[in-house]
Formats: C-alpha cells, structure tokens, sequence
C-alpha cells in the first residue's frame, strides 16, 4: 500500500471510475445496439443499399472514391495521434520543467512527480489505443476499396450478390467500429486531461463524456435523420422522440 501512496486515495477512486466507465459505456453501448436504432447500425443499414447499388451500376469510380475519402480522414487522424503521443513523450521526458511550470498556475495540482508522470502516462496510453485503432480502421478501409473493385458485375447470380453485399457491409461494419472507438479514445482524453486541475473535475468530466457519447450514440437528432431516411415509411418517426 505504500508504494501507491503517491496518489490520493480520491485520485485512485477517479482512475478508477474512469476505466469502469469507459469500458463499460463500451459494452453496454455494442448491447444496447442490437436491440434499439443507433447511429452504428443505421449507418450499417445504409452501407447495405449503398452497396446493392453499386453492384448495379456499370461504372464505379465514385463509389471507390467515396470509400477513399473515408480512408483517408482516418489516416489524418492515425497521423495526428502520431504527433500527439511524441509530444507527451517530450513531456514526459521533461517532467520537472513541466512540473515547475504548471505549479505557478493556481487551479493545478501537482502532488508528486510521480503523479504527474501516471496522469501523462494514461494520456500516452490512451491515444496509443486510439493510434492502433485509427491504423486498423485504415486498413481495413484498403481492403475494403479492393473488394469494391472486385464487385459483383450487375448480371452476377443474385445469391453471389447477396454474399458480397453480406461480408463487404460486414468488412466496412469493422472498420466503421475501430474508428469511432479510436474518435471515443479522444473524447476520453479529453477528461484525462482535467485529471491535472483535480480528482473531482476529473470524476465530473467522465461522467460528462459519458453523457455526451450516449447522447449522440442513442439520443441525437443526427441519429433520427438517419433512422427517418431509411425507414421513411414508418408510422411513428424517431425524430419525434429525441432532442
């Protein structure tokens, strides 16, 4: 127990729940999805007809494009997130600068320099989860780009259409998913980040990510455009029910 006694038994209880709610929000948000619309399987829902519809046109060029330019704003962010770990690398190289630094700032706490170095170090490892999420989700994008220009001709048998359409939504799905939770490393991040004023705006701040994230997930109109565009025959629409 001495050897944690760096930490505050407040801040110990403030990691804490901020592992518990990120995984959790994790698993209860790929539960709750299987059961009630969400942005994932709406987006998934679409990816189907976008599909479907290539497979029927003769040229595909816009089609390829389109996923490119989707590849493409996930490798701006494997990059960034490349340039933000070297920096709190630096940081963390330059520990008692930094210390010295931010204590003259009055809503700071720094109690000890090993404190400050674990609140850097879960920074560092959070945007290293995200890198090799953005990195997975960029290359599964590539592969996905390939399987379009090896799509079904559209006087293919109906049963090889469906089997395409079926693990090409399914590739893309994968994809989709270690994107957002590389974006949701960010959001996580960002309450991290209040750790460095203190435990309690710590505490508050995750718990603010967490309602932000279920929100746009479960709650957000953006959600109901995309629920009422593909069920636009549907007597009750979602938008009725969200903010």
């Amino acid at each position: 127990m001495q050897s944690l006694s760096f930490l505050a038994p407040l801040d110990w209880i403030a990691l804490s729940l901020f592992i518990i709610f990120w995984v959790g929000y994790t698993l209860v948000s790929k539960s709750l999805q299987k059961s009630r619309p969400t942005i994932a399987n709406q987006l998934a829902a679409s990816r189907i007809e976008w599909i479907e519809q290539m497979i029927e046109r003769e040229v595909r060029i816009s089609d390829i494009t389109s996923l490119g330019i989707l590849q493409r704003n996930v490798t701006f962010f494997a990059s960034t997130t490349i340039f933000i770990i070297a920096g709190l690398l630096t940081v963390l190289g330059s520990s008692d600068k930094a210390i010295q630094l931010l204590s003259a700032l009055p809503w700071i706490e720094v109690e000890s320099k090993a404190s400050w170095e674990l609140k850097v170090l879960l920074l560092v490892v959070s945007f290293s989860y995200a890198f090799f999420k953005f990195t997975w989700a960029m290359r599964q994008y590539n592969f996905s780009i390939v399987l379009f220009g090896a799509a079904p001709e559209a006087n293919a048998a109906a049963k090889d259409k469906a089997l395409f359409t079926k693990h090409c939504n399914w590739l893309l799905t994968r994809a989709t998913n270690s994107f957002n939770y590389g974006l949701r490393c960010y959001s996580f991040a960002i309450a991290a980040l209040c750790w460095f004023i203190n435990a309690w705006f710590f505490i508050g701040c995750t718990l603010f990510v967490v309602a932000v994230l279920y929100r746009r997930e479960f709650k957000s109109s953006t959600l109901a455009a995309l629920y009422n565009a593909s069920h636009h025959n549907s007597e009750k629409p979602l938008s009725d029910h969200l903010i």
